[in-house]
């Protein structure tokens, strides 16, 4: 099995490359790789591997400025400094990750999920958007709402749920506040963090903190009470209820 070790801190990638020597003699490590630009060229250049050890944050960019400009069909195991708001990204997306400083059952253990599911799909285009955009914080920061004849910054932060009604869309904060925002619930979907975000149906994306009881429904649904109180049933719908434990279990 071939593999690159993408990773622009010269004692990390020695490191890496004597652990990986050392658990598993069949990776032959072509080759490491210090920053984004010499990452593209060398793919540019040469076949794929089988996998990639890719630290997030190099020296003139991020992991994800190289994924999103050469085509990877290689199985990534990404490499990490951050902490564990960044860390719960990965469970949610099931990426395969080594927290820094690595350890050698930890290496064992994602080479050995690696290659029991060599099909994964590490490099599906929105996970990557996701995890890019949570990485660089991209993801918005507050709405501006509309109370009486003013204008208010909310903090998303204060944000319990998002709700659509009656062709319209509004969000409702921890505090009991209600107001309308210029946002479909797609768009409201596309800008909020997924870690702490999840549409459950088409009519409601709630906050993890706002969830306060979740109970069985009927044709393996959930239905869950939330604080503040909502007057409308909130049921995670069937084919959602999987994504929903696993958001919740990150």
């Amino acid at each position: 099995m071939d593999a690159i070790i993408i990773e622009d801190e010269s004692l990390s990638a020695e490191r890496l490359l004597h652990l990986v020597q050392k658990v598993d003699g069949a990776i032959n490590v072509k080759g490491i790789l210090g920053s984004v630009e010499s990452s593209k060229e060398w793919f540019r250049d040469n076949s794929p591997p089988d996998l990639i050890f890719l630290d997030i944050q190099l020296g003139d960019g991020t992991a994800f400025d190289f994924l999103s400009e050469v085509d990877i069909v290689s199985s990534i195991i990404f490499t990490t400094a951050y902490d564990e708001y960044a860390i719960r990204a990965f469970k949610y997306n099931s990426i395969d990750y080594l927290l820094k400083p690595i350890e050698k059952n930890a290496l064992i253990s994602a080479v050995a999920k690696m290659k029991n599911a060599p099909l994964k799909t590490n490099t599906d285009r929105h996970e990557l958007r996701s995890l890019r955009k949570i990485v660089s914080g991209e993801y918005k920061k507050r709405f501006l709402v509309k109370v009486g004849e003013q204008f208010k910054n909310l903090e998303v932060d204060n944000v319990a749920y998002f709700s659509y009604y009656e062709g319209s869309c509004a969000v409702t904060t921890k505090d009991n506040n209600r107001w309308p925002i210029d946002y479909s619930l797609d768009q409201v979907e596309e800008v909020v963090n997924p870690i702490d975000f999840f549409r459950v149906n088409r009519q409601f994306i709630v906050n993890a903190h706002s969830i306060k009881e979740i109970h069985t429904y009927f044709n393996s649904r959930l239905i869950l009470a939330l604080n503040p109180e909502n007057t409308k049933e909130v049921v995670v719908s069937r084919d959602r209820v999987n994504d929903f434990k696993r958001w919740l279990d990150c």
